[in-house]
């Protein structure tokens, strides 16, 4: 079984409902077992639907219909762990 974690400690800011909407998002997509704690998403599973690749074209999927891909952006931390991180916005 593989589990994947999802760093949300940025997206909390959003408010609960986006944490809870990609938590289904992501349980509805990969039919894994996904458990949401104080700053992350815990995905668990087995085969591809739960591979470290595939969940993060999912949560960019999820941000951009979301409407928050100008706000955030998804990168990779350590080994099957990623995070969703604020973009720094310029002052014009």
């Amino acid at each position: 079984m593989t589990e994947t974690r999802i760093n949300i400690s940025e997206l909390k800011s959003e408010g609960s409902n986006v944490i809870k909407e990609l938590a289904e998002f992501l349980k509805e997509k990969t039919k894994a077992e996904v458990e949401t704690t104080l700053d992350a998403i815990i995905i668990k599973g087995e085969g591809k639907s739960v591979s470290k690749k595939y969940l993060r074209v999912l949560t960019r999927k999820f941000l951009h219909r979301s409407e928050l891909k100008e706000h955030f952006r998804v990168i990779g931390d350590k080994e099957n762990t990623f995070m969703i991180k604020g973009k720094k916005v310029e002052e014009e």
